[in-house]
């Protein structure tokens, strides 16, 4: 209410102060015809003026927000696969038995263009996930997402992840699947129908992650091509990757 109040106020300021220009120039030189020639003149460019001002600079003053924005969730993505993301695509790749048979597509290499991106991305929704839970370390699950609670809590306070929602998704799915091994005393003795229930859950973020890290190294190929060399040299799908270039 204040802030209206006070943009009302200067408003009014700045209509009297032109009022009272527009008077102390007709005192001095008597000549009505000039102060509404240069008046109609000012009011007839004021169109352009709002069209140029208000749309063309404030767009694309906001186009380069939004890029800087977009670079900064960009690192703050990094930071989240170089931490407990791509740790996590290699431990659910590693016990997903349709994994073998499509990990070769998975295999990105430095040709790739945007179509082929395009294509895998395609591929991927409609690629059903088949987690083979009783093959995974539960106990050892539930400690290594627990280790990393705070650091994701961390990542959702980032104002940034406003702007991506697929993130913000996939760090949802991670945060409830880490609910639903924290209330389990035991990890050892499920019974089928609660393995059937985390395998979903476990599938949901998996899904998420495997789109998540598609997009993410697509961005690196068109913006950073030393992190997107990491990131091949790091592809958890790809068995033969190594780190170290040879």
């Amino acid at each position: 209410m204040a802030d209206r109040r006070w943009t009302l106020y200067l408003a009014v300021a700045l209509v009297a102060l032109s009022a009272a220009l527009y008077l102390l120039h007709f005192a001095l030189f008597q000549d009505p015809y000039h102060i509404w020639l240069y008046l109609l003149g000012d009011l007839a460019f004021l169109p352009i003026e709002v069209l140029l001002v208000t749309i063309i600079l404030h767009r694309l003053l906001e186009l380069r927000d939004r890029q800087t924005r977009l670079e900064k969730l960009n690192m703050v993505i990094g930071t989240f696969f170089s931490t407990i993301g791509t740790e996590l695509l290699t431990l659910f790749s590693d016990h997903d038995p349709r994994m073998p048979e499509f990990r070769k597509r998975m295999v990105i290499s430095e040709k790739w263009s945007p179509e082929d991106f395009a294509r895998l991305q395609g591929e991927l929704t409609r690629y059903a996930c088949d987690i083979t839970i009783t093959e995974i370390d539960l106990p050892a699950l539930r400690s290594f997402l627990g280790k990393n609670e705070d650091f994701m809590i961390r990542l959702l306070e980032n104002p940034f992840l406003l702007e991506h929602e697929s993130f913000t998704e996939l760090l949802q799915a991670i945060f409830h699947l880490t609910d639903e091994l924290k209330h389990r005393n035991d990890l050892i003795a499920l019974p089928e129908s609660d393995l059937r229930h985390l395998s979903g859950d476990v599938c949901r973020a998996y899904q998420l992650l495997i789109r998540q890290w598609l997009q993410y190294v697509l961005y690196l190929k068109e913006n950073y091509p030393y992190l997107f060399s990491l990131a091949l040299r790091t592809n958890p799908f790809d068995e033969k990757a190594s780190v170290i270039v040879s």
